[in-house]
């Protein structure tokens, strides 16, 4: 899988892809390759969401935790 890309580029060809699809400017001979490099841009955007997501929940955790201690008396 391509690692470098980032969301907003995979996001931007997987849109394209499916609009050559849904026009039909696709012909039959490209349409499984299309398919296969759809499902690429897939799974990047979806590794980066998942990453994003696990970060987020890091970070909001890690700011729980410093409420949490300096709410605490002493």
């Amino acid at each position: 899988m391509e690692s470098n890309y980032t969301y907003k580029d995979a996001f931007s060809e997987l849109q394209q892809i499916v609009s050559e699809i849904e026009t039909g400017d696709v012909n039959v001979d490209e349409l499984a390759d299309k398919i296969k490099r759809a499902s690429q841009l897939i799974l990047i955007c979806k590794a980066k969401l998942t990453s994003s997501e696990e970060e987020v929940n890091a970070l909001l955790a890690k700011l729980q935790e410093t409420d949490q201690s300096t709410s605490e008396p002493d």
